[in-house]
This record gives structure tokens, sequence and C-alpha cells, in this order.
């Protein structure tokens, strides 16, 4: 085995005792294959970052399973190409149900989508609480949600203002959500 395959394998047991900077680290190293990987299944810039964003989040999530006698990359292309099915036939039924709604009455498609008073406040209080939920993420998830969704920054913007890679500010973001997820879904 020579130090490259060593340090890998090194690395993924940091990873799997939950070493961020492993993470950090086999993100760094696997980012280009996957999304590649990605770029050329899906000929979009878009759906492929969003893939394997989803890949890398799915694979942290998951890193207890990986089993050493196959390849890490072959692993994370596995989780990969399944995400990518995963959307395919989630957009076929999201198109498949908007054309049986198509089908319906011409008067049920001229809708007044201006919120009412009663939606507005139902807001403000959804946007309060969310607040408060936000609040119970540790600070450095705090400052990545709020960059980007109430400051509306680029992965790009975050990256530059924290002085950290691109990568390490998309695994972080997806961290932050998840954590807020689940935060919400315990209250």
């Amino acid at each position: 085995m020579n130090k490259t395959e060593q340090h890998l394998k090194e690395t993924i047991a940091k990873a799997k005792a939950g070493n961020q900077i492993a993470f950090s680290t086999l993100l760094d190293r696997f980012w280009n294959d996957v999304y590649g990987f990605q770029l050329i299944r899906t000929k979009n810039e878009n759906d492929a970052e969003d893939i394997t964003i989803q890949t890398f989040s799915k694979a942290f999530d998951k890193i207890q399973t990986f089993d050493e006698s196959y390849e890490f990359s072959t692993w994370l292309i596995t989780i990969s190409k399944n995400i990518h099915v995963d959307l395919i036939r989630k957009r076929k039924r999201n198109v498949l149900s908007e054309l049986e709604r198509s089908k319906g009455d011409e008067a049920h498609r001229v809708l007044d989508d201006s919120p009412s008073a009663e939606d507005n406040l139902i807001i403000e209080q959804n946007l309060a609480s969310l607040l408060n939920h936000i609040k119970k993420l540790k600070p450095h998830y705090q400052q990545v949600i709020n960059l980007r969704y109430f400051n509306e920054m680029s992965y790009a913007e975050i990256a530059n203002e924290l002085g950290e890679p691109v990568n390490n500010i998309k695994v972080k973001l997806l961290r932050a959500k998840k954590l807020l997820a689940e935060i919400i879904k315990n209250k």
C-alpha cells in the first residue's frame, strides 16, 4: 500500500470518528471527481453542484456504513448516481402532476396570489420562529445561514468574507440546514 492510499484510509478513519478536518479533506480531494461526473450526466452546472453537495452531505451522514474493501471514490459516485436518479424521478412526478392540474377548469388557473393580511401575519410569525430556531445553532452555523439567506450572498462571497474555501462553506451550510431542520422538527 502506497503513502497516498494509507493517508486516505487514515483520513476516512478520522472522518468516521467525527473529525471535521477529515471531512473537509475528503471533500476537497473528491469534490471535482463527483462534480465532474454529475456535470457530464446532467449537462447543467447548477444541478451538478446541487447533487454534489447532497452527495457529500449524505456521505458524511452515512460514513459509518463505508466498507473499506471498496474504493471511496466509487462509493461517492454510487451515492451521487442514486441522488441523480431520485432527482429525475421527482421531476417526472412533478411534470405529470402539473399536466394533471392543467387539464382542470380554466377558472381555477386565474388565482390572486398576493398574500392577504392573515397570510402576512403568519409569514411574520413564522419568520420570528425561524430566527429563534437559528439562534439555537452554533455561532459559525448561524453566520453562514445569515450570510446566505438573509444577506443573499453567493457561496464565493461567503467564502471570501469568512476566509474559507468555497467547498467548506457549502458543507457548512448543508450541516447548518440539517441541524436547523432537526431543531425545528424536535421543537
